[in-house]
């Protein structure tokens, strides 16, 4: 895949902050950058390679019309070391909390991968851009939407020091409860608090294996207790009984809570890609971020429960 989805998706996040004074339309950045690794990580080629890159680049251009990625082509750039150096130290005031399901290392994970692709990228103002955005999570919230849990119960939230959580030393490792937490869930349901959070433990576990693996072993470390926190939340609604009037905090989501619809298909089918998800916003890039972290996460494990490939059918797009 062309390299300059990676460009592309690096200036949407770096211009996420400063044109929106928010912190979501560096999700189709990430998107982007997700394609591009899905189809590299994986040797994709032909008809399904060709797929994925046309969504992609569609995506990314309806979000910098007229070429604005490359609007500081002239304009020198930065060091790729520098770059990657300023980005972690952005990561480092909120690397060991929940904010916002792990979006702080989502970002800042994505921008170091695509920046060490491209042998570096960026002026000193876009590298800025995208550490602005990485600071803006210090003292958030954990997320909006939960089943069992307020949001100020989630923050509050300690591990049970003699629970049953293993130790996670390795991407390998936190792959492999990843999947078999995915795996555990007997109904996923449609709402973000559900669906959603399901999504994003893949996306948050992956983002700090990425990390591990650009050198930051230290970051991995730092995080891993964040996402066994939102594994343990998310627990507490793995078998919730049909039309359940369970404790729901979430300014979106309303009971009766709707389950999932399950894709016939799998992203590494290209008749999942036939599918125009423009109509669907790209799932704000979700579309590309949930295969990109399932089949990494897959990559890294010895054997997997067929559970988690059936469960995942109904986190991914082509199923709703």
């Amino acid at each position: 895949m062309d390299k300059s989805i990676l460009e592309g998706g690096l200036s949407i996040i770096s211009r996420c902050k400063a044109e929106t004074g928010d912190r979501w339309n560096a999700h189709y950045g990430a998107g982007g950058i997700a394609s591009y690794f899905l189809v590299r990580d994986h040797g994709l080629s032909g008809e399904l390679a060709s797929r994925i890159g046309q969504q992609a680049r569609a995506m990314l251009d309806a979000r910098q019309p007229n070429n604005e990625g490359n609007a500081d082509a002239n304009r020198k750039a930065i060091n790729g070391q520098e770059a990657e150096q300023q980005i972690i130290a952005a990561l480092d005031g909120s690397i060991e909390g929940l904010h916002w399901v792990g979006h702080n290392a989502i970002y800042a994970a994505v921008s170091l991968l695509a920046i060490r692709e491209l042998g570096g990228w960026g002026t000193q103002e876009q590298i800025e851009g995208i550490c602005d955005l990485i600071r803006s999570f210090e003292r958030t919230i954990p997320g909006r939407s939960w089943i069992g849990y307020s949001a100020s119960q989630v923050k509050a939230l300690a591990l049970d020091e003699h629970g049953d959580w293993p130790e996670i030393r390795t991407p390998e490792q936190l792959s492999e409860l990843v999947l078999a937490e995915l795996a555990a869930f007997g109904t996923i349901y449609r709402a973000e608090a559900h669906h959603d959070l399901i999504g994003h433990l893949l996306t948050y576990s992956h983002a700090l294996a990425l990390l591990f693996e650009l050198g930051c072993p230290a970051y991995f470390e730092r995080g891993v207790p964040a996402v066994l926190k939102l594994a343990k939340v998310l627990r507490a609604s793995r078998d919730l009984p049909s039309g359940a009037d369970v404790p729901l905090f979430s300014p979106v989501d309303r009971l009766p809570l709707r389950k999932a619809g399950r894709s016939e298909r799998l992203p590494m089918e290209p008749d999942y890609w036939a599918v125009d998800y423009a109509e669907a916003d790209w799932d704000f890039g979700h579309v590309f971020k949930f295969p990109f972290s399932f089949y990494s996460h897959m990559s890294r494990v010895a054997s997997l429960n067929p559970l988690a490939v059936e469960n995942f059918r109904y986190i991914i797009a082509g199923g709703r």
